[in-house]
């Protein structure tokens, strides 16, 4: 059985410290999902299709990761799409309490779901994109928290 894992999140953008996890994932498993989950409820700052492209962009030459758009549950994503893994980052002690609970009720709901935690690394652990979004809502250059690729100009 092939080893995919999906990274759920709303890469609203992706940052650096995505990037990290995804990039350290790759040799973990035999194709990485990077699925951007839409929240009808929410609007996201950029498009859905603007982070998708920004995402396509960043992984091009990585071939065992690919972009999807989903939305509901990431567990439902997960058996509709024969998925056994879950790939979440951590940077804090209350990212893990969070995700626990999470990876918990996904594990009830479907058995065979692995929940697998990376740490940040230690100069990404502040970064998340809400802090990159209020530096782009205020004028700031937030080029340095963003994988190449993204460009907020185009």
């Amino acid at each position: 059985m092939k080893r995919i894992a999906v990274f759920p999140g709303s890469f609203d953008p992706i940052t650096k410290g995505h990037e990290s996890i995804i990039r350290r994932a790759i040799p973990l498993f035999d194709k990485i999902i990077v699925a951007i989950g839409v929240n009808a409820e929410k609007s996201g700052f950029f498009s859905v299709e603007k982070r998708k492209q920004w995402l396509v962009k960043v992984f091009e030459n990585d071939p065992t990761v690919s972009v999807d758009i989903y939305s509901g549950l990431t567990v439902d994503y997960c058996k509709a799409n024969n998925i056994n893994y879950i790939l979440r980052g951590l940077r804090t002690s209350a990212d893990f309490e969070f995700e626990r609970s999470i990876g918990q009720v996904n594990k009830k709901m479907y058995p065979s779901i692995e929940t697998v935690f990376l740490l940040t690394t230690p100069e990404h652990t502040a970064l998340n994109s809400s802090i990159v979004r209020d530096i782009i809502r205020h004028g700031g250059d937030a080029r340095s928290f963003v994988p190449d690729g993204v460009n907020f100009k185009d």
